[in-house]
């Protein structure tokens, strides 16, 4: 009997995934003896076959549909004049960024000024030097970055993102010499990747960014002398052979998340903008068949997106707005619930919104977006905020945008602008404390205010269901911000196959503001996209009240500990001015305890009496100090590298140093710690006065704050709640 990992999955497969996975594999086959290369490069100037008859030409019914048909503020030459009037800023940055982009620096990801060589190389990673190999695109590893270097790298540049920023640059100036930047830069690629072959052809997410990306660059320079009916016709068979390698390869099994999502916009996009090619019809209906299914699947009903990432809840919110918005343009109905459930995702993203304006990382986060339209950090919301007020008509998103964004003006014109500055911006009506059941999230806001205090506890599953490959081990850890500036802070992402040291470091338990026990994860990865086991948190209690919120959750992640471990955590934020977080490590053997919290980069000292002080750059600071019936050792680490400790990730390929604060102690289970996270006004307030409740052997059950205005507060906690009373 065969026995092996690989006849386990195959055993493990549906009809479906069978049939599909034959298919795709039959597809490659062909391909690789060039059986099914696809659609070859056109002969005549305007896209025909050659032949007697009279065609129609299609760069004319392009000139002449687009209007109609695409983004309005793609094709209004009013969007420009009206940017650089009300948004001057955005429009240099913009004219910047094509600038440096025409002279052959690219900013891409964390990463600024890389070089890729003149003309440049398609298939080189400039941060290690590698270049990936040739050949049909199934026989290369894009993970393998001994040979590819980072293929995250490469394909963000191969995304061609950049060419709209130069589509952008020509709309803003009309000089012909972005046009041809364009032009030149894409038959470069044209000659340097033909279809199937390296690199570039080894995802089909990738290629669909890529075909939305000509798409849009080809709206915006489509009055100008560049766009020759030749130059057209070799752009659209790349397009259809773009599509024709989409549809064939599409991720249902591989990666059936964003990844499919996005290939599903790639071919709508290039069945309702070029309606002239042969599949244009079975790709547009395909494309939106799978968006709409996807929808349900992947939107969990509280709104969170399944794979628990901020970054590619972002993603997914954009999938479906530009779709939503395509497609009403086509004239095409769309289902009620999917702008239901659009609405809900920016909902989730609106919750978890710091204070400051920023939306914290959750998972893993790439940096990536679907279209960068404007020049933004990561975390910067504010442009999908925008659109999506101005498309759904919602106040409350308006009030997040802050107000008009270069995005309104790219994608739905003047007219778009219009609408978002009518409405009146008001904060959600919803109370700021919130409960994310199916994603596991708990959300405690003392206001919509700026300088409001907020904290996220992460009480969800390690990623999604399918692989949780963007997920991280960070079962019950929390972030805060207090007088609305960010303290605690999920650590980010690093690399992903490029550095795998980085990569599991920034996923891993140890960089999260969480428990470790005997110095294990929580989880241990198998590959840069993979987990050997999942664990989950189980969020058992909720409640928020007009004196606190409560969670009470757990997790049995060491549970798999020769003395099985189970760590609870509870948090309280008590009259909406400080949180108390009680942990208890259930067991009955003796263990290493490490409780861990990751600061933002702030400067963080220990003062006397084991407070540890943040100094927070407005003014303001948080004080944190942890107490046990056993001793603590309390030490700050930043920057330390054997191993890591003390770094974030603030975008994708950067890492810079910030303070760690480690609580370690040794002793036999169960054992409690309490900690309490106490915002101050200025950084030089004294802490509050505690003192633990409880019987001296026993686990505190409250404690009792004296604060430096004179008023008092008793806290219990048990099983059945928590009871606050002022004196």
């Amino acid at each position: 009997m065969i026995d092996s990992p690989k006849w386990r999955r195959l055993a493990g497969m549906g009809i479906d995934e069978l049939t599909v996975r034959g298919r795709q594999a039959t597809w490659t086959l062909l391909e690789r003896f060039g059986v099914a290369g696809g659609a070859r490069p056109p002969r005549d100037a305007t896209g025909g076959r050659g032949g007697s008859r009279a065609r129609p030409d299609p760069l004319a019914r392009f000139r002449e549909t687009v209007r109609d048909r695409f983004f309005p503020g793609a094709c209004d030459a009013a969007s420009a004049s009206v940017l650089r009037s009300r948004l001057p800023r955005a429009a240099g940055a913009l004219l910047a960024a094509a600038e440096s982009v025409c002279a052959g620096r690219f900013d891409l990801l964390g990463y600024r000024g890389l070089r890729f060589g003149d003309p440049i190389d398609w298939h080189l990673d400039p941060v290690s030097g590698r270049r990936s190999p040739p050949g049909h695109w199934s026989r290369l590893d894009p993970l393998d970055a001994s040979r590819a270097g980072d293929s995250k790298v490469v394909w963000e540049l191969n995304r061609h993102q950049w060419m709209v920023i130069l589509g952008q640059a020509y709309r803003l100036t009309g000089e012909e010499r972005f046009a041809q930047a364009f032009a030149r830069q894409a038959t470069h690629w044209m000659e340097a990747n033909p279809p199937q072959r390296g690199i570039n052809w080894a995802s089909s997410l990738e290629a669909a960014l890529r075909l939305i990306s000509w798409t849009w660059t080809m709206a915006l320079v489509a009055s100008s002398q560049v766009l020759t009916a030749a130059m057209f016709a070799r752009l659209v068979w790349c397009i259809e052979a773009h599509a024709r390698h989409i549809e064939r390869h599409l991720s249902r099994y591989f990666s059936p998340n964003t990844h499919l999502t996005g290939e599903a916009l790639g071919l709508f996009y290039a069945g309702a903008v070029f309606p002239w090619l042969r599949g244009a019809a079975r790709w547009r209906a395909l494309g939106a068949r799978i968006l709409g299914e996807q929808s349900e699947r992947q939107v969990l009903p509280d709104g969170v997106h399944f794979e628990l990432s901020t970054c590619y809840q972002r993603y997914t919110a954009e999938f479906y707005l530009h779709f939503l918005i395509l497609a009403r343009r086509q004239g095409i109905a769309v289902p009620a619930p999917l702008h239901a459930r659009l609405e809900r995702l920016i909902e989730f993203l609106l919750a978890v919104r710091r204070p400051d304006g920023s939306v914290p990382s959750l998972g893993d986060d790439d940096g990536g977006a679907l279209l960068p339209l404007a020049l933004r950090p990561p975390g910067d919301f504010r442009g999908l905020f925008a659109l999506a007020a101005a498309f759904l008509g919602r106040a409350d998103f308006a009030w997040a945008a802050g107000g008009p964004a270069p995005e309104v003006l790219w994608v739905l014109g003047p007219r778009g602008l219009e609408s978002l500055e009518a409405l009146d911006p008001a904060p959600p009506a919803s109370a700021p404390s919130r409960l994310f059941p199916s994603g596991g999230y708990a959300v405690m806001r003392s206001g919509w205010d700026r300088a409001a205090h907020h904290a996220i506890l992460d009480a969800g599953p390690l990623g999604c269901s399918v692989s949780g490959g963007h997920g991280h081990a960070d079962l019950l850890s929390i972030q805060c911000s207090a007088f609305g500036e960010p303290f605690l802070v999920d650590p980010g992402t690093g690399v992903y196959a490029a550095g795998r040291p980085w990569r599991d470091h920034f996923r891993s338990s140890a960089a999260h503001s969480t428990v470790e026990v005997d110095g294990r994860p929580q989880a241990v990865p198998e590959g840069p996209f993979r987990w050997r086991h999942r664990p989950a948190a189980c969020l058992r209690r909720f409640v928020s009240t007009e004196h606190y919120d409560y969670a009470d959750a757990d997790h049995d992640a060491y549970g798999r500990l020769p003395d099985p471990v189970r760590h609870r955590r509870r948090v309280i934020f008590a009259r909406r001015r400080y949180w108390v977080l009680v942990d208890d490590l259930e067991g009955e053997a003796e263990h290493r305890i490490e409780l861990r919290f990751q600061f933002a980069p702030l400067p963080v000292s220990m003062d006397d009496d084991s407070w540890a002080r943040a100094r927070g750059a407005g003014g303001g600071g948080l004080l944190l100090r942890a107490f046990a019936r056993i001793p603590l050792q309390a030490s700050l680490l930043c920057g330390e590298s054997a191993p890591f400790q003390g770094w974030i990730s603030p975008a994708y390929g950067r890492a810079v140093p910030a303070p760690l604060l480690v609580y370690r102690t040794q002793g036999r289970l169960p054992l409690r710690i309490v900690t309490l996270l106490y915002p101050i006004a200025s950084s030089l307030d004294p802490p509050p006065r505690v003192r633990l409740a409880g019987d001296s052997g026993s686990a505190p059950d409250g404690l009792a704050l004296a604060h430096g205005d004179g008023l008092f507060d008793a806290l219990a906690w048990g099983d059945d709640g928590v009871v606050l009373r002022r004196a």
